[in-house]
């Protein structure tokens, strides 16, 4: 009886226990509602702990941080926890039991917790799970991918096998989110093939996305960014995912995106728009924290209004003495951005960015040289440790590409000394150079003999040396690339006087030999360099040309402007000129809508150089809704390029007004054209003046210089000496004797043929509109010996003007 009675409080005694913890362990875990809790839970039941326990424990603590602000967020609290370190030792024990999604949950959740890689758990957890790689499905295999992209294992033989394995299985992926967060991660070691196949694929599955997965589509971007491709399909319809969903996005969301577009030279005035007011909705809640508010600042200032820039830069004024090194530097290139010219904010920046000029990386001295210089700043103590600075790391210095960047900061310097230590760490590096490194030191020496004037002839004669070797070096690469994609690669980094002076024939000559390989994935790159080049060649040109009238259906309108643009600038028609412009602007009619308006801006003004005219086109650009669009866009841009677009605009409205009448069309520039008259007309070359004082005695005192408003600056003149009407087109019933007369220097022509590009064509075409006889001086015939005298040019100019010798 004792012994039943003893069994019967055993019973009992277990049963209390049971009802006292009769939840599983998984269920008191995920009711737990912060992390000592969870801890307390790993403490009582350390010894009893399984794999899937182990998986919930982890997943739990690390919904605890998602659900914080990341300034609330205390990863390194829970990382040091003691209870975490007996975490992370069971854990080590369960690896071979675990399934195969918590064997890559748990590393990913201790990766976020900035577990090192070199702990124990987590190369455990690496080996078993390149054991199970083959077996993994596509959503564990993104998620492994991504560990070992936190620990930067890009190119390791891993991640090589991961793209082996989306290799093989990339037609039976269906999941849209996996597949992007794969292609991020072996971004860096697939071939252009590869690339092609993972981008078709991407846009095939881009239909299943949810509106509200911006994850999924800023990842598109990311790896469309990482292999330097803007497929614009794919960025379109990313775009469209974005902007639709820009009220959920954060600070560093919209942040992130935008920097994406600028590192793709992909331009959304409408993500731009609805991002501005997003952002500006976020000035108040960020005014008092340092680190968002720089970002704003960063984010906001470039494409905000006059008020707004004001107004952050009052706040950021008032908090410049808190911020950190990195923070400064990134106001510092927000100011850059944004063209401030806010004197005190200026000096303020650069006394806190003093403080840290030692601390910087050499790419970081660059962009503080850069920023300085465009914003105007004017310190000579700043600038001499700056110099001193570069120098010493210069010195020290064994990468090109470091190299390259230090150079680059010294020839940026106020009153840029040419010095010795530059020229014999370029000389030393030269032959492990690329095209881009070159063609970056090419730059940097122009820069220092320009700008350099106590230059003495021996420092010149040794400058002109390097150039020498820089030429040399540039012709060795431009000569070992065996196909169209290798030259590319050459040609992409050639620019400025290196390309013209040095490049230009063997550039052409190189890519008229790979000409049938032009196909509509290249042919706008390639097009865009040959305008560039300023050298008309007939081939490549009808090459293109072809191409667009045979596979219109296969490029994208975005691309249009950049294939026009060398006919445009060559002045040149193809064969099949009506097919070829009537292809392109049928590629655009389905995209007038969305395309960028400044784009269209230079596009019309492209088609209108070549007196090509689409009347559609043309009423949808001088359209009042498309105006209004134009003028906010214009608001948020650069001086430079918002100056240069509204040019175009007067050029493209002048040319239609003159030429195509009864489109009916208005002007509407008479007063933007004044203001140019105004800043102009005093504005002369050498020639030109020469020309001008000739004309008073060729003449006989009966000039006048007058310029229309809508035309170029140039020498004009009237018979009875009245001024020419200033509204386009004039309706003049007087018969005048009109003569203009235009000195045409080298940019006027073609460099390897003397033919007149478009511009200096289009300009002659609109004065014999207006009633002009158009006399052109080209710059060959002007500097020529059979006019090397006073005499013979006046005889020349007597000649052209009156149809005479001298008389």
């Amino acid at each position: 009886m004792f012994r039943l009675r003893g069994i019967s409080l055993l019973s009992w005694r277990a049963f209390q226990l049971r009802h006292f913890s009769c939840e599983p362990l998984v269920i008191q875990m995920q009711n737990c509602t912060d992390e000592e809790q969870i801890f307390g839970l790993i403490e009582r039941n350390t010894a009893t702990l399984s794999e899937h326990q182990v998986g919930c424990a982890f997943d739990v603590l690390w919904q605890f941080q998602k659900q914080k602000t990341n300034l609330g967020r205390n990863v390194e609290c829970v990382r040091n926890h003691p209870q975490f370190l007996t975490l992370c030792n069971v854990t080590a024990n369960h690896l071979e039991t675990m399934s195969d999604h918590t064997l890559v949950n748990v590393l990913y959740i201790i990766r976020q917790f900035a577990v090192e890689s070199h702990h124990p758990l987590v190369e455990a957890l690496v080996t078993e799970a390149w054991k199970r790689l083959e077996r993994f499905d596509t959503n564990v295999l993104s998620i492994f991918s991504t560990c070992l992209a936190d620990q930067h294992l890009y190119f390791s033989p891993l991640m090589g096998k991961i793209a082996d394995i989306v290799n093989r299985n990339l037609e039976t992926i269906q999941d849209m989110r996996a597949l992007s967060v794969l292609m991020v991660s072996i971004s860096s070691l697939i071939s252009r093939c590869f690339q092609e196949r993972l981008v078709n694929k991407a846009e095939l599955l881009f239909d299943t996305v949810d509106s509200s997965k911006v994850n999924t589509a800023r990842r598109i971007l990311l790896f469309l960014r990482n292999i330097k491709c803007s497929y614009y399909p794919l960025l379109e319809r990313c775009n469209k995912v974005l902007t639709s969903s820009v009220s959920h996005l954060d600070l560093e969301s919209i942040s992130k995106i935008l920097s994406l577009y600028q590192s793709l030279q992909f331009h959304s005035f409408e993500f731009i728009e609805v991002s501005r007011r997003r952002l500006m909705e976020m000035i108040p809640g960020s005014s008092g924290y340092p680190e968002s508010f720089v970002r704003l600042f960063a984010t906001l200032g470039p494409v905000a209004g006059p008020e707004i820039k004001k107004q952050l830069e009052s706040t950021i004024l008032l908090m410049s003495e808190e911020l950190t090194s990195q923070q400064v530097l990134t106001v510092l290139g927000a100011m850059e951005d944004m063209e401030s010219r806010n004197a005190h904010l200026i000096k303020k920046t650069a006394s806190v960015l003093y403080k840290y000029l030692d601390n910087y990386k050499s790419i970081e001295l660059l962009k503080v040289t850069q920023a300085l210089s465009c914003l105007h700043f004017q310190n000579k103590e700043f600038f001499v440790k700056l110099r001193e600075l570069i120098l010493s790391r210069l010195e020290a210095s064994i990468t090109p590409s470091e190299i390259c960047i230090l150079v680059s900061a010294l020839s940026m310097l106020p009153f840029p000394h040419f010095n010795e230590t530059a020229i014999s760490r370029i000389e030393a590096v030269l032959p492990q150079c690329d095209s881009k490194e070159l063609s970056d030191f090419v730059s940097s020496l122009m820069r220092w003999i320009q700008n350099d004037h106590k230059c003495l002839a021996n420092t010149t004669r040794k400058q002109l040396n390097l150039l020498q070797k820089l030429d040399h070096w540039g012709h060795h690469r431009l000569q070992q690339s065996n196909s169209l994609d290798l030259l590319w690669e050459e040609l992409k980094s050639l620019k400025g006087e290196w390309l013209h002076e040095s490049f230009v024939e063997e550039s052409v000559a190189a890519l008229q030999c790979f000409a049938d390989e032009i196909d509509c994935t290249n042919v706008a790159k390639i097009a865009s360099f040959l305008s560039k080049t300023n050298y008309l060649s007939t081939l490549l040109l009808d090459r293109i040309a072809s191409v667009v009238v045979q596979q219109i259906e296969k490029i994208h309108p975005f691309s249009i402007l950049a294939i026009t643009l060398p006919f445009s600038v060559l002045n040149y028609d193809p064969p099949q000129r009506d097919e070829f412009f009537g292809a392109c602007v049928q590629c655009l009619n389905s995209y007038v809508g969305t395309l960028d308006p400044i784009t269209l801006v230079f596009l019309g003004f492209s088609l209108a150089t070549l007196e090509y005219f689409p009347e559609d086109l043309l009423k949808k650009i001088f359209n009042i809704q498309f105006l209004a669009r134009l003028d906010s866009q214009l608001a948020i841009l650069p001086s430079t390029l918002s100056a240069r677009v509204q040019f175009r605009l007067m050029e493209l409205n002048r040319a239609v007004c003159l030429e195509c009448p009864e489109f009916q069309i208005p002007w509407f520039h008479d007063r933007f054209c004044r203001g140019h008259y105004n800043k102009d007309i005093d504005v002369m070359n050498g020639a030109q003046q020469q020309i001008y004082k000739m004309l008073a005695e060729v003449l006989g005192g009966l000039r006048s210089q007058s310029i229309t408003p809508g035309k170029s600056p140039g020498i004009y003149w009237e018979s009875d000496t009245s001024r020419v009407e200033s509204s386009l087109p004039p309706e003049s019933e007087r018969c005048v004797l009109r003569i203009a007369l235009e000195f045409l220097d080298v940019r006027a022509f073609c460099s390897n043929i003397p033919h007149l590009k478009g511009k200096s064509a289009m300009k002659k075409r609109h004065l014999e509109i207006l009633g002009y006889r158009v006399i052109q001086v080209p710059y060959f015939e002007w500097n020529s010996m059979a006019l090397s005298t006073k005499d013979a040019r006046m005889d020349y100019l007597r000649e052209h003007i009156f149809g005479a010798g001298k008389s």
